[in-house]
């Protein structure tokens, strides 16, 4: 064996090493309840970017707050998963 298949080998191998150490995903998904129909529907319709604007009408200072600790707003999906 070569010295660069060596290092790629050891290369692959740290790569995995820190996958399989990785944390589990914690973020809450989207409940698939009466509630969030209307997001299922548009998720399969119109896609993950369109249908995130719709999380606002509900979840916002007048509604659902968020959390204080929350990240920025208007990219929902990108961290919430659809429970498909």
């Amino acid at each position: 064996m070569k010295k660069r298949d060596i290092l790629l080998l050891l290369g692959a191998l740290a790569i995995l090493g820190v996958l399989w150490m990785a944390p589990e995903e914690t973020t809450t998904r989207v409940p698939k309840d009466e509630t969030h129909q209307l997001m299922y529907d548009s998720f399969q319709k119109n896609g993950k970017k369109a249908t995130g604007k719709l999380c606002e009408e509900c979840h916002n200072k007048a509604g659902v707050p968020f959390p204080p600790e929350h990240p920025p707003k208007r990219r929902c999906l990108l961290c919430h998963k659809m429970q498909l």
